[in-house]
């Protein structure tokens, strides 16, 4: 069995974070199997079993994970874009990847904070309560040191502009145009996207669009394959037919729409863990 809750993040870190969230895999005997989805996220994880905590890049593909039971994690899902305030690197180097997080932070300060967070009997609302505190010590740590630097501007404008018009369609926007209406090169948003968000621009507008649609057939839940107008469902999710609602969704859910609707070949869950 696998428990998974979000919680709403302090209003400190609502720009930041977008949920934080506890996962419990019960012990039954068999490793738990999940197949995990793109979702535009970031996340940082932190699991009994490998205390120092771990984080889950940016992801471009599906991946497969088998884990042992009994397993508890507490996590933080952090904003598209909002991951460059934390780690001084540029986000591509973490798509499809999970480095410890030590290698990330300096490892004194993630190896204190796993050992607060697993070393004594705490509840899941202390551990989060934990977590946050440690995430507004490294902005504000960051900001000072941003400040001492004389570059404490706001960073990433374009990347915000873009991020709110790619979000705001659901996917559904062309990339050179969009690089028009910013007023820059489709090379440099480009560019920007990777540093900032983790993506390139196109493939994070994919990734919202598979989003859009996967919500969709979840809406549908208990519909026949048969019942769903799939050429409706393609136009209304930013697609240009069914075919390629079909290509993308082999590319990000590594199945059919028809077989996602279905809920076929294993558990699909988003970034984190969300069923």
């Amino acid at each position: 069995m696998h428990l998974y809750r979000e919680f709403a993040p302090h209003p400190a870190l609502a720009g930041h974070v977008a949920c934080l969230w506890t996962s419990q895999a019960l012990p039954d005997g068999t490793p738990l199997r999940r197949r995990i989805l793109p979702d535009n996220c970031i996340d940082i994880l932190w699991q009994d079993r490998a205390p120092l905590g771990f984080v889950a890049g940016m992801m471009s593909r599906a991946h497969r994970f088998e884990t042992p039971q009994p397993l508890r994690t507490v996590a933080v899902r952090l904003r598209p874009g909002a991951a460059r305030a934390l780690f001084d690197l540029p986000l591509h180097v973490l798509q499809d990847a999970h480095p410890a997080l030590d290698a990330l932070w300096p490892h004194a300060e993630a190896e204190a904070l796993g050992a607060e967070l697993w070393e004594h009997e705490r509840t899941p609302a202390q551990q989060l309560a934990t977590i946050e505190g440690a995430l507004l010590a490294r902005l504000r740590d960051r900001a000072a040191c941003a400040l001492a630097a004389g570059s404490a501007a706001p960073a990433g404008r374009l990347t915000d502009a873009a991020l709110r018009l790619i979000d705001g369609t659901g996917g559904a926007v062309r990339i050179g145009a969009l690089a028009q209406s910013l007023g820059v090169s489709r090379q440099h948003l480009n560019q920007q996207f990777r540093d900032r968000v983790g993506l390139n621009a196109k493939t994070y507008a994919m990734v919202s669009r598979f989003g859009r649609a996967g919500a969709a057939l979840r809406a549908a839940h208990g519909a026949a394959a048969r019942d769903i107008d799939w050429a409706g469902l393609a136009l209304d999710c930013g697609y240009y037919d069914q075919s390629h609602l079909i290509h993308e969704f082999r590319l990000f859910a590594d199945q059919t729409p028809q077989a996602f609707a279905l809920g076929r070949s294993g558990a699909a869950t988003t970034a984190g863990g969300q069923p």
